[in-house]
């Protein structure tokens, strides 16, 4: 991928990752990009977070804000902190990361450069040169402030960055992908997320080769001086380039709730569907665990579809919410029993398949294969019940977020109360 596949809205939120979702995660993404490499090895997970799409959908299945421009922060950090540990077993190595962190960056990959053996140097230089092709050559009124780098150890690398635009209150995702990179200034990027803001100007375009050169040519034919006055002759004069291609773009609305229209009802029903059909089969010893129920073996059919899924699959972030749900209630408060549930799984069927007894890993395959079988012609409820179920058992699947604990409903006279006043945004 050596040029734009997508674009999408992010709109920026403030706030914070608190501990207690940042600590899972940090597992449950550790986890889930050690299931990728073992099934479909580091160039593939490489691939993936140079998905757009992906790289949302993978930030929701852990619970992050399912449509806000901090899952890029949240997700870079949890594989930042989570990766480590594992980074001699899978070489891979996450560097940079959100404002004065961003510019350690060259440093840090000088550091992976001693350790493993790679260029260390090169890829620094890397990291500068792309940070100015998405500030200078691309000007599109959106200011870089977080920048990762991901590296592997046969120096193949993985580039997300992030800028914002105060004005408008939204964020632009920029991804670069190392394999089959031939320029830094001919189209380079695997996709850029955002709503287009006016006229934009992407030197980075490969028709724009032309435009540097000519540039150059001013620059030493006129100098400076000269070239501003022109300018300023012609700012009447239309400019505007060339009509680009329609590429397809993913768009992130400014609600928090998640709507129906937001979810392909028929891929979750095949969701809900496969974790009812093989979960009491593929699952009867953990399913003899107390604790790990029913309700475990749903978010896990979400979470073997990141790990499993086709890029085309991911084009509704919004569903893989409704594994885990959202710090800020939305869709529903995180049950933190199924989420530790769902690391206990992950962890037992990771350390099996380092192993050689993929077993377990198996079967999270078998769930994301059943679920596009039965997504062709299997109903369910609509999403207002879903949701309302979640929030009835909130207390019980230890619901949290960051206004704090559930209450447990079903204790007081509110049990009564219509899902509205109990705080659950249900829109008809």
């Amino acid at each position: 991928m050596t040029k734009r596949t997508g674009s999408a809205d992010l709109p920026l939120h403030g706030g914070r990752v608190p501990k207690w979702l940042g600590d899972r995660m940090t597992r449950l993404g550790a986890l889930i990009t050690e299931a990728i490499v073992q099934q479909y090895g580091r160039d593939e997970f490489l691939a993936r977070l140079a998905h757009p799409f992906w790289f949302q959908s993978f930030g929701a299945v852990m619970g992050m804000d399912w449509h806000s421009s901090g899952i890029t922060t949240s997700v870079l950090g949890a594989l930042k902190r989570g990766l480590p540990p594992l980074s001699r077993e899978l070489g891979l190595h996450v560097c940079g990361g959100r404002g004065a962190q961003s510019r350690k960056t060259p440093q840090e990959l000088l550091d992976v450069g001693d350790r493993t053996g790679v260029d260390g140097s090169a890829l620094a230089r890397t990291s500068r040169l792309v940070a100015k092709v998405d500030s200078a050559a691309l000007q599109d009124g959106f200011d870089l402030y977080l920048h990762g780098f991901i590296v592997a150890d046969d120096g193949k690398w993985v580039v997300v960055q992030q800028g914002m635009n105060e004005e408008t209150r939204l964020a632009r995702r920029y991804h670069w992908l190392s394999q089959g990179l031939k320029s830094f200034v001919d189209s380079p990027h695997a996709a850029i997320e955002g709503r287009a803001t006016g006229e934009v100007v992407n030197l980075a375009d490969i028709r724009a080769g032309d435009s540097r050169s000519a540039q150059l040519d001013l620059l030493e034919m006129l100098g400076p001086d000269r070239i501003v006055r022109e300018v300023a002759a012609i700012e009447g004069r239309s400019t505007a380039p060339p009509a680009q291609a329609m590429l397809p773009h993913l768009i992130m609305p400014a609600h928090h709730d998640v709507r129906e229209e937001d979810v392909n009802m028929r891929r979750l029903h095949g969701n809900i569907a496969a974790a009812a059909e093989l979960g009491p089969r593929d699952f009867e010893d953990l399913l003899l665990v107390p604790g790990v129920g029913a309700r475990t073996v749903k978010a896990l059919a979400m979470v073997a579809e990141v790990v499993h899924g086709a890029p085309c699959r991911f084009a509704d972030p919004a569903r893989f919410s409704l594994a885990h749900g959202g710090k800020d209630r939305h869709p529903f408060p995180v049950p933190l029993k199924v989420y530790d549930e769902t690391i206990n799984v992950m962890k037992s069927a990771v350390r099996k398949g380092r192993l050689g007894r993929d077993e377990e890993l198996q079967a999270l395959k078998r769930l994301d294969d059943q679920s596009r079988q039965l997504e062709r012609y299997v109903t369910g409820p609509d999403l207002k019940e879903i949701v309302a179920g979640e929030f009835e058992h909130s207390a019980e699947f230890g619901g949290r977020s960051v206004f704090g604990w559930e209450p447990d409903w079903s204790s007081s006279d509110k049990v009564h109360m219509t899902p509205a006043k109990r705080g659950i945004d249900i829109r008809e």
